[in-house]
């Protein structure tokens, strides 16, 4: 038997939904474009843990590593949004979002470019749609030379000069895969907390070095 088709107000709803989730992602990056934490903290749930390469932590968290660090190593940069598919169900979605970045450097080379994918679980609370769990993927940079596909610091503009406890860190984690052990493929998407745990762990050993 056929099931039934949606209605005109489910289709209308849910393209509703669907845009108030783009414009969730667009949001995230214009506020780590333009250096605002207002606004990039709008675009996630306070209880929300972001794995992002060689940072794992909460949205307050992520506002201070992430502009700490394009303060210092950019004078500008971009972060555009390309692909994206979202399937949703009831208060819950999980997009993965394409993105490419480009920044102009303070030092060495003028310009990085690389890209990748923001694999996100999205939650609908008291009407409005804001990230629950991130975990953030780089498949593709500009190098000069071929990279090794499993390691995760490959990626990095300063996997030259990070330290080996980064380094661990980083290729513990989550990485890209082209099957479907892909993070973009869990449902529910989850970032287990004691990544969080040990990126403070592996943050006090760096502090010491």
């Amino acid at each position: 038997m056929a099931s039934a088709e949606p209605s005109l107000e489910q289709m209308v709803a849910e393209l509703w939904d669907r845009e108030q989730i783009r414009q969730c992602l667009v949001r995230y990056c214009r506020g780590v474009d333009r250096f605002d934490r207002a606004l990039i903290l709008s675009a996630f749930h306070p209880d929300c843990l972001d794995e992002h390469g060689k940072f794992v932590g909460t949205p307050e968290e992520f506002v201070e590593w992430a502009l700490g660090q394009h303060g210092a190593a950019h004078l500008s940069h971009q972060h555009c949004l390309l692909n994206q598919t979202v399937e949703i169900e009831g208060d819950t979605a999980h997009s993965e979002t394409y993105f490419m970045f480009v920044c102009m450097n303070r030092k060495g080379k003028p310009l990085t470019l690389g890209g990748g994918r923001y694999v996100d679980r999205l939650d609908k609370r008291d009407g409005e749609w804001r990230i629950a769990a991130r975990v953030t993927l780089r498949d593709w940079s500009m190098m000069d030379e071929i990279p090794d596909m499993d390691d995760l610091t490959s990626f990095t503009s300063t996997r030259a000069i990070l330290p080996e406890p980064v380094k661990a860190f980083m290729n513990a984690g989550r990485g890209p895969a082209r099957d479907t052990s892909d993070p973009s493929y869990d449902r529910p998407l989850t970032v287990d907390p004691s990544r969080r745990d040990g990126y403070l762990e592996m943050m006090a050993k760096t502090e010491k070095v």
